[in-house]
């Protein structure tokens, strides 16, 4: 039970990546705080963990939001314990090239993709410092490291990200509080599925994604997961300020899907 008496909260984790974050923290032993924007959607996760004899409790929050964030803290502390661990993984990705871009949907981008992890950084490391430790993870993605084409907002928040996680590091590191990110290439995940449906050739769209990773395939959620899983233990005691690219070696590779 590599997770044995942590308590982890993970956000954007009703679906897709953040899901199988959720069930693998759960899996080997954390207490988890599952945030989504709906209620319904938390409680399937959580029926999910409970079904299995795991522990965890849904946590509804808008994270663009400060109060609804923090009393989603407040609620998971008052269950089970100080957050020991915290996977900043909700995201928006609004396709398009910077002027196909509108003004809305960047905020929008920022706001969750970057504001939200602000938010909820801002509301667990008090308790963190006073705990004497803690695990932060950023869910980044390969595309903040490499220029692929027609996610000019969702690359720009990846980006800022694993610089963050850096810069936290830094300041926390002698506080016992570890900050890390997580770069993943192309996931066989909803966010994928949605950006493909969108595209005019999609099938074409996802072989190319196939075809772009040297391992020749997109990777899978419970690879990704696996990666925090180590981020989140204690296994990983001396790592922080680093970025790791779960990327089927796209990053090595640097090649781009063409339309």
């Amino acid at each position: 039970m590599r997770l044995d008496g942590k308590v982890a909260l993970v956000t954007g984790a009703a679906r897709g990546i953040g899901r199988g974050i959720a069930l693998k923290f759960a899996e080997v032993g954390a207490k988890v705080g599952i945030v989504d924007l709906r209620e319904a959607d938390c409680q399937a996760v959580v029926d999910e963990i409970t079904s299995s004899g795991g522990q965890a409790i849904a946590l509804a929050a808008d994270i663009r939001d400060e109060a609804q964030v923090q009393a989603a803290v407040t609620t998971l502390h008052e269950t089970f314990g100080v957050c020991t661990v915290l996977m900043n993984n909700a995201a928006v990705m609004p396709a398009g090239r910077i002027h196909e871009t509108s003004p809305e949907d960047f905020d929008h981008c920022l706001a969750v993709n970057l504001r939200g992890t602000y938010l909820m950084c801002r509301a667990v490391i008090p308790t963190m410092l006073e705990h004497g430790s803690g695990s932060i993870i950023h869910m980044a993605s390969i595309t903040g490291v490499l220029g692929l084409p027609g996610i000019a907002a969702y690359s720009a928040t990846k980006g800022a990200l694993i610089a963050l996680a850096r810069a936290m590091s830094t300041d926390y590191a002698r506080d016992g509080i570890r900050t890390n990110s997580v770069a993943p290439g192309t996931i066989d995940a909803p966010m994928l599925h949605d950006f493909v449906a969108a595209q005019s050739k999609p099938e074409d769209i996802r072989q190319q994604f196939d075809d772009m990773h040297p391992i020749g395939r997109v990777g899978r959620i419970e690879e990704v997961a696996n990666v925090c899983l180590f981020l989140a233990s204690d296994e990983s005691s001396f790592v922080t300020g680093s970025n790791y690219e779960v990327d089927g070696g796209l990053s090595s590779k640097g090649t781009q899907p063409q339309d």
